[in-house]
């Protein structure tokens, strides 16, 4: 796995599919703080915690001014799925080329059980409103993590 970008670096341009079909551009979202957080694959134990976590405090997030966007390299049924089985409220991307993932430094070797395999890496970064990286989260723990980022949106 290489190095993730580092704060105050441009986070990459990407345009990608989410839950519904639409097309969600990072550039449209500028002047926004933005939670851009990768996860492993959908409808999974500790994705799904994640997710739940997530969507439990949107709406103090929104009061924040920051969108959240969960990304996996799931295909985007497999997002609707997992929208419509626990209600989630915020877009969930699909990067199936790993293009993006690529760019953001999440996607590479990983092992379980002493199997090597590519995967997506439970990383997130928050993006200030004028597109910089201002604070990454690597190797992510799921319990807390939800509440630490935003703590940290609510400060930039």
């Amino acid at each position: 796995m290489a190095d993730l970008l580092n704060v105050g670096a441009t986070a990459p341009d990407f345009t990608l599919i989410r839950d519904g079909g639409e097309q969600i551009t990072l550039k449209a979202l500028r002047g926004k703080k933005i939670v851009l957080y990768f996860y492993p694959k959908a409808d999974t134990p500790g994705c799904t915690k994640e997710a739940i976590a997530f969507n439990g405090l949107r709406r103090a997030f929104e009061r924040a001014g920051t969108v959240i966007l969960g990304v996996s390299a799931d295909a985007a049924k497999t997002l609707d799925k997992f929208r419509d089985k626990y209600s989630l409220s915020f877009p969930l991307l699909s990067d199936e080329t790993h293009e993006m993932l690529k760019a953001y430094r999440v996607w590479g070797e990983k092992s379980m059980y002493g199997r090597k395999y590519l995967g997506v890496e439970r990383v997130t970064y928050l993006i200030d409103g004028s597109g910089k990286i201002a604070r990454v989260w690597p190797k992510v723990k799921v319990d807390g993590h939800a509440e630490e980022v935003l703590e940290a949106a609510k400060s930039l």
